[in-house]
């Protein structure tokens, strides 16, 4: 683990297809965010997943227009992110979009200072809070903690996860859904395997409120809720095994 990780200082890329607003941006941070440190640049959004990999950072600025593919291309090359995303944008009309791709802030360009530490001041709570927290398993139910205290999660009312970038909408049963700082694998890895199954890499379901399987126009799993979750083709014969054994079982 790099010094910068220990201390909590945030490491960073800047993902900008223009030379003047990747340059412009880093030596912003450089002088009033003395948090992060700037590992790379990237001018689009193959040379921004390269660094992504080899850098690990903590924290992706990251601008929406750019030839090619966008901003929200990037996000979607990752099935989950470790990362926290920022976009940086000159359009203001893709604010909305931004935050339900998982994007912690939006900052309109010219980049305003105030509003830079407003951000950054937010993403080092969100760091320490992921980082000096874990979620634990006791009896029947996950203990969550988080920046206000804890979330308390009975296990056997959780009808489904729902990844949303670093985040994670759980849906509770007759409750509305609670979205939680912590990614989807991290409630994979803690959930017992017995009851849920990872139908596509954006949910997990609680098969126990599975109420239908349908393989018209793809392959879908209706919950008692009604909703309707793709099941991705690679994991759909795994499910209807999983689903015999439960019925076994019983």
């Amino acid at each position: 683990m790099s010094d910068n990780k220990i201390s909590g200082n945030l490491t960073a890329i800047i993902v900008d297809d223009e030379l003047h607003g990747r340059e412009n941006l880093k030596k912003i941070i450089e002088t009033y965010c003395p948090e992060i440190e700037i590992l790379g640049l990237a001018d689009s959004v193959v040379s921004a997943s390269e660094l992504v990999n080899v850098h690990n950072p903590d924290v992706v600025f990251l601008d929406i227009s750019m030839p090619g593919l966008d901003g929200f291309d990037f996000l979607e090359e990752f099935d989950e992110r470790d990362f926290m995303a920022v976009f940086v944008s000159a359009h203001e009309e893709f604010g909305i979009k931004a935050i339900k791709a998982g994007a912690v802030d939006y900052i309109l360009k010219p980049v305003n200072i105030k509003e830079l530490k407003q951000t950054v001041k937010r993403l080092c709570g969100l760091r320490k809070t992921r980082i000096n927290s874990k979620i634990t398993f006791e009896a029947d139910k996950l203990i969550i903690p988080a920046s206000h205290g804890f979330n308390i999660l009975i296990i056997k009312d959780i009808v489904m996860l729902e990844a949303k970038g670093c985040y994670t909408n759980v849906i509770i049963k007759d409750q509305k859904g609670i979205t939680i700082s912590r990614t989807l694998k991290d409630f994979e890895d803690v959930l017992p395997k017995a009851n849920f199954f990872r139908v596509h890499k954006s949910y997990l379901i609680n098969i126990n409120y599975v109420k239908e399987y349908s393989s018209i126009d793809g392959n879908y799993a209706v919950m008692t809720d009604g909703s309707k979750i793709e099941i991705s083709r690679r994991r759909a014969p795994l499910f209807i095994q999983k689903i015999k054994t439960v019925i076994n079982a019983v």
